[in-house]
């Protein structure tokens, strides 16, 4: 009777340590990066030349812990919002400034404001598509650049 106790005790903690073991496995399919995000190329036929703005965003969707980005361009300014993974939430700040530091070093021309609020980023995807759409003027354009340019500054 107690060698079949001892045998059940030990089935239960096999499986026991199984079920933990196989819990605690990474995905695979997480391990892949970053080659399945869309970067959408903000492009137009106007005089709003959105180049700065794609290659940055190349630039900066490569980071690890970054999950999208979005961002503008003015001649002189640039402005990104970035999409955070949900672990890499709690250094937002450091993530934030490595990112301008990155973006001033490769376009010293440019002032550079990031942003990883979730309003920024909306209102940055909103301004990038009325720019795809072609369907705004400069000054439409630089409104709500600004517009959203002083929203970033207030966060700050």
């Amino acid at each position: 009777m107690k060698d079949k106790i001892n045998q059940f005790i030990i089935f239960l903690l096999l499986l026991t340590i199984i079920g933990l073991g196989s819990g605690c496995n990474r995905n695979p399919q997480s391990d892949e990066g970053h080659e399945d995000l869309n970067i959408s190329q903000v492009h137009t036929s106007k005089s709003i030349d959105q180049s700065v703005a794609n290659q940055a965003k190349k630039m900066v969707i490569t980071e690890e812990d970054i999950s999208d980005v979005k961002a503008v361009n003015t001649d002189k300014e640039l402005l990104i919002a970035i999409k955070v993974e949900n672990f890499d939430r709690f250094r937002l700040k450091k993530i934030e400034k490595s990112v301008k530091s990155d973006l001033e070093k490769d376009y010293p021309d440019h002032k550079i404001l990031v942003s990883t609020d979730s309003k920024m980023y909306l209102e940055l995807d909103q301004l990038e598509q009325k720019i795809q759409k072609d369907n705004t003027n400069r000054k439409e354009v630089e409104k709500d650049f600004n517009k959203i340019k002083s929203l970033m500054k207030e966060k700050t």
